[in-house]
């Protein structure tokens, strides 16, 4: 099964800033990609000025919101790191050997979301305990708000680049089954070592087939 790739351009957030982007980021896919009778659910973000739509599904909303949790865990344990984390969408195939039954996933879609975590900025830094204000505050937080509005800008191409991605790349969708109302999906964070994560990635593009990309 061809499995399409999508490597979303990459972000520069705060800790703070992570649930909000990773929500905003993944509902929009999973609502992209969603079936049938849905409760679409438009969300204002707290921090930007960007509205985004949920399929208004608890499972979806419980299973979203607890990825993030782990991965906020993560980023806390490994600090000053860029990082990745997978969406992908997958069929589930049962094969019937003369002995035993075994289900497997094929996947036929996978988003690439792209953080990198900046540690918050300080007005205060010092080499000694002589050392004094080197930062008006006024201009961190100038500096603070500059940045604010270019992930708000960032975050917008982000979405632009989902729907584009979706209008486009449309004959890997496998057929629609009665009664589905959103393709099975999962999410992967990164592991306890970077090296983990990337030999687990590799063996999904293994098993569904060669990925074709689109950045």
């Amino acid at each position: 099964m061809n499995c399409e790739v999508c490597q979303l351009k990459e972000l520069e957030v705060e800790p703070f800033e992570i649930c909000e982007v990773l929500r905003c980021i993944l509902h929009t896919i999973v609502f992209h990609r969603a079936l049938g009778l849905i409760r679409p659910k438009d969300i204002d973000l707290e921090l930007f000025e960007i509205t985004y739509v949920q399929c208004g599904e608890i499972e979806v909303e419980k299973k979203i919101d607890e990825k993030i949790e782990q991965f906020i865990n993560w980023i806390e344990k490994h600090p000053n790191k860029k990082s990745q984390i997978c969406l992908s969408f997958y069929e589930v195939k049962s094969k019937q050997p003369s002995w035993f039954t075994k289900i497997e996933r094929l996947y036929w879609e996978q988003w690439y979301i792209n953080l990198n975590v900046l540690q918050p900025t300080k007005s205060l830094i010092g080499k000694s305990h002589h050392s004094k204000l080197v930062m008006d505050p006024g201009e961190a937080s100038e500096e603070r708000s500059s940045r604010r509005t270019l992930l708000e800008q960032s975050l917008q191409e982000v979405l632009f680049q989902i729907i584009k991605f979706v209008n486009e790349k449309k004959d890997h969708v496998p057929p629609i089954n009665d009664g589905v109302i959103y393709y099975p999906f999962e999410i992967t964070i990164p592991s306890s070592s970077d090296s983990a994560f990337g030999m687990d990635m590799i063996k999904r593009m293994l098993h569904s087939g060669h990925p074709s990309m689109l950045n």
